[in-house]
Formats: C-alpha cells, structure tokens, sequence
C-alpha cells in the first residue's frame, strides 16, 4: 500500500467529518482500503440527491484505477450506472495521483448535465430522433391518484414549484379523503414531474421523517385530444360533493376520464 493512498486517507476523513459523511470499510496490506463517501448534491430542479460512492483502492493505487461503486434511493440504476462510468472517465484523468476528493466534487458540480443526459436517452438508440419527436410530440394529460397528504402544505407547494418549473398545467383536486393530480404539457414535462413525484422526500411518515411517495397511482396517461380544452394554468382546489368535482373534469371535456377512474376510488 502506497504512502500517498495512506495520506489521502488521513486527508479525506478530514475533510469528510460530519456523522455518516465518511466510512472507512478496510485497510489492508494485500487488498488496500475500502472507503465509503457520503455526499448530497442537487439534481434536477434543484431535488435533493444522497450520493453513497464507493471506492476500493487496490494497492497499487494511485498508478491504478479505483474501482467505483454508486449507490441513491433517488436515482434509478441506469442513472447510477452513467455515474459511475463518468466517473472512472474522469479518475483516468489523475491517473499517478491522489484523486477521491477530486472525483467527489466533480460529481458534486456534474451530477444535473449527467442525469440530464440519462433522461433524453430514454428513446432506444436505434430509433431515428424524428420517430422520437412523433411519439412524444404534442400535449398529454395524466391522472394521477394520492393516498394521503401528511405534510399537507410543504407537499402543496412542492407540486406547485414542480409543475410551475415543468410549465405544466392543470389542478391539484381535493375531494374529502380524495386526492387526485391532473397535469396537462408536454410528455417530457410530465416524464420529469412523475420521476421527481416518485423519487423526492415530499411528505413524512407517521413518525414525522420526510419520506418518498409510496402510494401513488397512474390512473390514465393520454395525448390531448381536439375535444379536450387546456388548462390555463395549475390551481389547487377543494371540492365539496364529487358533482362539483365532476364539472371540473366536465369543463376541460375529460368527462369519460371522470367517469372511468374517478367514482371508481369511492367504492
């Protein structure tokens, strides 16, 4: 084990010293160390990330490569995997030197254009970008079913900062114990909402510890059609029979989307 993997060690656990921020796993003469970094970094419209990186470095270490782990609840494997690669791009950089913390506060300043990047692949490679474009193109319309609010305000206003930086439309209904999103933009927009609906600490659990949504449904996910009306803008509304509820969806000419998936969640 080098005298430079030694000093960096001592370096990182320093620099790294809040609870949990930094973990060293192992320390061996014959398989090097093993550390674990802790980081949060922002993603897409400024979501929270937690970043676990793994790095093993072998002996040899720095004349050879790190091996590199990634792991977060918020980001999907795929995405994870597009880390990781960008990152062992980037440690052939320092390739003969000291290179953790280098690589940690390159993901830290990254990580949006590499996530980014991971969403607008989300057409396979074989298809042409004009087939893409034809079928996502236009404005779609999603229902989207809540079980429940607990953080009842924090929630309401992280819709509204969500949908007002995705340019979405549409309302955030309340109905007694029903919750129900209808979003209207278009299918890129939507995809994001969905991906940071499903991904953020939005809410809190029983115990009051911020928690992802769980317990959300896609009830419909349609392209707009020339009956449909738009929505000007997204409001939040209470309802207090499932008539005036009804004339809401009535209004935007969603009438058979009420009527298939809405009575249905009294039952």
């Amino acid at each position: 084990m080098s005298a430079l993997a030694l000093e960096e060690l001592s370096a990182l656990t320093a620099i790294y010293c809040q609870p949990d921020e930094c973990a060293v796993l192992a320390v061996s003469e014959t398989d090097g160390i093993i550390l674990r970094i802790q980081t949060s970094v922002k993603g897409l419209l400024d979501s929270d990330i937690l970043l676990k990186l793994s790095f093993h470095l072998p002996v040899s270490y720095p004349s050879s490569l790190p091996n590199i782990s990634i792991n977060s609840e918020q980001l999907t494997r795929a995405q994870c995997k597009d880390v990781k690669e960008r990152l062992l791009e980037q440690a052939k950089r320092h390739l003969s030197e000291p290179m953790v913390h280098e690589l940690v506060l390159w993901i830290q300043q990254n990580i949006k254009h590499i996530i980014g990047q991971s969403e607008t692949s989300i057409c396979n490679e074989k298809s042409t970008l004009s087939r893409c474009i034809n079928t996502e193109d236009g404005i779609w319309t999603i229902l989207l079913h809540l079980d429940h609010m607990r953080a009842k305000a924090k929630y309401v206003k992280t819709v509204e900062k969500w949908t007002s930086d995705l340019r979405l439309t549409g309302r955030l209904m309340f109905m007694g114990n029903m919750i129900l999103i209808l979003l209207q933009g278009d299918r890129t927009g939507i995809k994001e909402y969905l991906i940071l609906q499903k991904t953020s600490k939005v809410d809190v659990d029983s115990s009051g510890k911020k928690c992802k949504e769980k317990m959300i449904s896609v009830l419909c996910e349609t392209k707009v059609q020339t009956e449909h009306k738009r929505f000007q803008a997204f409001e939040v509304k209470e309802y207090s029979t499932l008539d005036e509820l009804q004339k809401e969806f009535e209004a935007a000419g969603l009438t058979e989307l009420f009527s298939e998936f809405v009575p249905a969640l009294l039952k």
